[in-house]
C-alpha cells in the first residue's frame, strides 16, 4: 500500500503567509495551476481519495480526479487545525512561533496538535485497515501533514515544528 499524501494548491492568504487553518478559502490562480501540474505528475495510480471539506482541499482534490471515475470521500479529521487566535496573523508573528512550539497546549481558542493527532492518528489507522494493497491520496493542510508525517517518522521537536509540505507537493508513505 502506497499512502500519498499532498497539500492543497496556493491560497491568497498561503501567498500573503498569513496563518490559515479553519478560515474557507478557494485556490488562487497558481493554486489552480499548481493543482492541474500535479494531475499530470502524480507518480503513482490510486483507487481513493480522502480530503478535507474546506475549499481550497475540494478544489484541489477535485482537480486531481479531473476526467478520472474515482470518489473523493470527504472526512473532517482532515480539517487543518485550528489555529485560534492566530487565525489570519503573519506566519513570522513572534507569539505565534513560540505558541506553535508548546505541543500539549491548546492555541487559545483552538487546537492543541495533540487533539490534532488524536483525529488524524484515528483516520490513518482507519485507512491502513480498509485499504489494505491499495494506493490511497489524501489531500489535506500543511498541519495536518506535519501531523501524518509523525504518524510514520519519528521527529524531534524541531524537527516537527520546521516540517512542511509545500502546495501540491506530495509525499509517499509505504506501508508494508
Amino acid at each position: 500500500m502506497k499512502l500519498l499524501v499532498t497539500r492543497h494548491g496556493e491560497t491568497e492568504w498561503n501567498k500573503k503567509n498569513l496563518i490559515l487553518g479553519r478560515t474557507d478559502i478557494p485556490l488562487n490562480d497558481t493554486g489552480i495551476m499548481q493543482a492541474k501540474r500535479l494531475r499530470d505528475n502524480i507518480p503513482f495510480e490510486f483507487k481513493y481519495v480522502f480530503a478535507s471539506p474546506l475549499k481550497r482541499t475540494a478544489m484541489t482534490a477535485q482537480i486531481i480526479c479531473e476526467n478520472k471515475d474515482i470518489e473523493i470521500k470527504y472526512d473532517d479529521r482532515l480539517i487543518e487545525m485550528d489555529f485560534g487566535i492566530f487565525e489570519g496573523k503573519d506566519r513570522g508573528d513572534e507569539l505565534y512561533q513560540k505558541e506553535k512550539r508548546k505541543f500539549f497546549a491548546r492555541f487559545k481558542h483552538g487546537e492543541s496538535y495533540f487533539m490534532v493527532a488524536q483525529r488524524v492518528y484515528n483516520f490513518l489507522d482507519e485507512v491502513i485497515k480498509e485499504y489494505v494493497g491499495e494506493n490511497v491520496l489524501i489531500v489535506t493542510h500543511n498541519g495536518i501533514s506535519r501531523v501524518i508525517h509523525t504518524y510514520f517518522c519519528d521527529l524531534e521537536n524541531e524537527e516537527f515544528a520546521a516540517y512542511s509540505l509545500g502546495n501540491c507537493e506530495i509525499k509517499v508513505y509505504n506501508i508494508d
